[in-house]
């Protein structure tokens, strides 16, 4: 998985690419969750567009991700989700969990 960190107003979004998977993707993206939080910022959204694919490890390391951002104080909000990743939230019945957005403005706005 590649990461890219963007900040825009007072939030850091991260553009995720490629698999969330054991092994690789679910520690790069516990690693980038936590070098943002302690660069103090608190407010984060997942641009999930580019993610081809997600299992089980991926699914624990986004409610891992969700509660250290929440524990800290801040919000983690989920942004273009794929039908594949969509889908597998419902199954699981996270989608009550995230807030998930399909249009960056309006993920941006939220936290105004």
């Amino acid at each position: 998985m590649k990461t890219t960190t963007r900040k825009v107003d007072k939030l850091v979004i991260l553009d995720l690419k490629g698999k969330i998977t054991i092994g690789t993707g679910d520690v790069m993206l516990r690693e980038h969750i936590n070098k943002v939080l302690d660069q103090g910022e608190r407010n984060i959204i997942l641009n999930m567009g580019e993610v081809t694919y997600m299992d089980s490890s991926g699914v624990g390391e986004l409610i891992s991700s969700y509660t250290s951002v929440t524990k800290r104080g801040g919000k983690l909000k989920l942004l273009n989700l794929t039908g594949k990743i969509k889908n597998l939230l419902h199954i699981t019945q996270l989608i009550t969990i995230f807030e998930i957005y399909d249009s960056e403005a309006e993920a941006v706005a939220s936290f105004l």
